[in-house]
């Protein structure tokens, strides 16, 4: 490998890897490029359980011609735009990434550094406030507020939610000060929570895919062959696709246990939300009852999920504003010429004994994610035994 090489970061879930992630990571990995895949873990940004665990989706990202698969841990992957962005961003840097590549309905990266700038300035929190509209959503006033600042057609990437993340990723490389050039792909197929025709070679959404597979349909054809074997194996073993109704009474035990005080210190909490969960845990009877009391004009569904899954997992602040480590999930040799050359100083997680040896906030992130995996277990179908993510280094009472 030459001494100066690039490196493409992608930040995702793969929650199936599919057709359009593939095309994604080869444009990722063209001219030789090293392509470093920064991952969520085993909850995901929508609040809930991915359907297949993170050990296959990273076989599978290796197999798609990623050359290293790094976790994002639980409080960034869990949680909204902006600090999912943050944390990826950060350990995209903290591989030494040169480029970031990402999936967007405008392929403008130069618009979306624009929007990213106006966002971070002075004159967006005044032209905020101005919009401080009741029972409007922030997405909408901040939409708004662009608009008075850049004009409506500039702000127009703000009501779609690829670029919308795009542009946090812009954001996350501005403010961390980082030397990443943002290269904006345009998306193909369906997007989030369309249906397209379903044929062999369609690239559906993962959101349509997932649904697809709790129909118990076959997705052959649907996505790339080595995601079809790794879902056959995962459902032969009884572990997809995991969900989140096989946590939903435990989900539900642990919330009618917490007070109003503990709600409030949950992560991304705002404007008096802790008192609209803590009378809607004391009526509920499922989890599509909660959120259906929580959820209004000004908070969204997704928020709604979040904050529950967050509750049920433990989140609460204060949380670090970056990532403690970086943890490898996988890696072929071009992945460990990478990262036998970066200059970071984060800590970096491989083995057991690693964690060991983390600072006490960075073993207690570990903590976390360690727990939650033992909680995603029960997700499958088959309920799997805990400890596959070390949990026995951190062992302590669910409560």
């Amino acid at each position: 490998m030459p001494d100066k090489i690039t490196i493409s970061a992608v930040i995702c879930e793969f929650d199936p890897l599919h057709w359009g992630h593939l095309g994604l990571l080869e444009k990722a990995g063209a001219k030789g490029a090293a392509v470093c895949c920064v991952m969520s873990g085993n909850f995901l940004q929508r609040g809930a359980p991915a359907m297949l665990d993170k050990w296959s989706r990273t076989q599978c990202a290796l197999e798609a011609g990623a050359d290293l698969v790094a976790e994002l841990p639980l409080s960034w992957a869990c949680a909204g735009a902006e600090r999912f962005a943050a944390g990826g961003v950060a350990l995209a840097g903290a591989l030494g990434a040169t480029h970031l590549y990402f999936g967007s309905e405008v392929p403008d990266p130069v618009l979306l550094l624009r929007l990213a700038q106006a966002l971070l300035s002075p004159d967006f929190a005044q032209a905020l406030r101005l919009q401080n509209q009741p029972g409007l959503p922030f997405a909408a006033r901040r939409q708004r507020a662009v608009e008075a600042l850049l004009g409506p057609e500039a702000a127009r990437p703000l009501a779609l939610p690829n670029a919308t993340l795009g542009v946090e990723y812009c954001k996350a490389i501005l403010s961390q000060g980082l030397a990443i050039q943002p290269v904006a792909v345009r998306r193909t197929g369906s997007g989030h929570g369309q249906q397209a025709p379903v044929e062999p070679g369609a690239v559906l959404s993962a959101s349509q895919l997932r649904s697809l597979a709790l129909q118990g349909r076959d997705l052959e054809g649907l996505v790339p062959g080595f995601t079809q074997a790794a879902l056959e194996e995962a459902r032969a073993q009884g572990r997809f696709p995991a969900q989140i109704k096989h946590l939903e009474r435990a989900i539900l035990c642990k919330l009618r246990g917490l007070t109003r005080e503990d709600f409030a210190a949950l992560p991304g909490l705002s404007e008096g939300l802790e008192h609209r969960l803590a009378q809607a845990v004391g009526k509920a009877c499922s989890l599509e009852e909660l959120y259906a009391q929580v959820k209004s004009k000004r908070y969204s569904h997704a928020r709604v999920r979040r904050l529950v899954m967050g509750a049920f997992l433990g989140l609460e602040e204060p949380l670090p504003a970056l990532p403690p480590y970086l943890r490898l999930l996988g890696m072929n040799e071009k992945g460990g010429r990478v990262l036998s050359r970066r200059a970071s100083d984060l800590p970096l997680a491989v083995r057991a004994g690693d964690f060991q040896k983390l600072s006490p906030a960075a073993r207690e992130s570990f903590r976390l994610e360690a727990r939650a995996d033992d909680a995603y277990a029960l997700a499958s179908p088959s309920p799997q035994p805990p400890g596959r993510d070390y949990w026995e280094l951190f062992r302590k009472p669910l409560g």
